[in-house]
């Protein structure tokens, strides 16, 4: 199974989409899929796996999910309780704010904070929860209604939503806020996905990985694709597309080095995969930053 580019329709000046108490089954569900966005999900009821960069966590009512752009993510539902969940989907510019009033405080913050303890499901006490709660229905309420000023309010509610998720962060030093994978996995598997993230410069195969995990190259294709939804080669591919997107974002190496130091043997084979992808070539996402 490829990852797939998720796209999304928007008016330039409203960079919004939303899913709302949608149950989806397996059938229905995105491939593994990377976009630009910012996701977030909350969990009402239901049962499933995410995968999100290179964790599992199995899905609980009451879950957040906050999903940075350029992760690589899929949801496994269980097809006899599949889990009834509303995402949000926006750029980064959607809850941008210009003016800091004076602290050193941003609504992208939590999503930060996510990308560096490497762990993507949020839990909040009762009292917050219900408050989010509340403004997913109120966003919700806004889109159905289009009144004027809708978006501004929808922009708000989102930032609102941030602003608790950030608060809570704060008061509990990040402790209580951030919960880990899934720990049902083999260790060797779990081992080669943080493998693979440390050493995307080097040469990486089936091969290699599997004799480091200690087991045959047929038990280990098996067991990666079936928990990953994806083989090897495709996985690392795309691990390496997204490292290539991060440096052409935040730092002025040029495509070349780009291409090297994220372990593509030529520049052809990296604009092949790099647009495959994206729909861009490196040139031409580097140009649209």
């Amino acid at each position: 199974m490829n990852t797939y580019r998720k796209t999304f329709k928007f008016d330039a000046e409203f960079p919004f989409e939303y899913k709302y108490r949608d149950a989806t089954s397996a059938q229905f569900e995105l491939p593994n899929h990377v976009h630009d966005w910012y996701e977030f999900v909350y969990i009402y009821s239901g049962r499933g796996t995410f995968f999100i960069d290179h964790s599992f966590y199995d899905a609980e009512a009451g879950d957040i999910y906050l999903i940075p752009g350029n992760t690589i993510h899929h949801s496994y539902p269980v097809e006899d309780d599949p889990k009834r969940a509303t995402a949000f989907y926006f750029s980064a510019a959607f809850v941008h704010d210009t003016s800091s009033v004076g602290e050193p405080f941003h609504y992208l913050q939590p999503f930060e904070t996510a990308q560096s303890k490497q762990s993507f499901r949020f839990t909040v006490p009762e009292a917050y929860r219900n408050q989010i709660v509340d403004l997913i229905e109120q966003i919700h309420h806004e889109y159905s209604e289009e009144k004027v000023g809708y978006r501004q309010v929808i922009r708000m509610h989102i930032q609102h939503i941030l602003l608790l998720l950030n608060r809570h962060a704060e008061e509990t030093w990040g402790e209580s806020l951030l919960r880990h994978q899934a720990a049902a996995l083999p260790q060797w598997i779990e081992q080669t996905l943080s493998y693979i993230d440390s050493h995307l410069e080097e040469e990486l195969g089936l091969a290699i990985f599997a004799r480091n995990s200690a087991v045959t190259p047929a038990h280990f294709s098996r067991v990666f694709k079936r928990l990953t939804g994806m083989n090897v080669t495709e996985y690392v591919t795309a691990k390496r597309v997204m490292r290539a997107k991060e440096m052409l974002r935040l730092n002025d190496r040029n495509i070349a080095q780009i291409a090297e130091a994220c372990g593509f043997g030529s520049i052809p084979h990296f604009h092949r995969k790099f647009k495959a992808l994206t729909g861009m070539t490196p040139a031409q996402y580097k140009h649209s930053l």
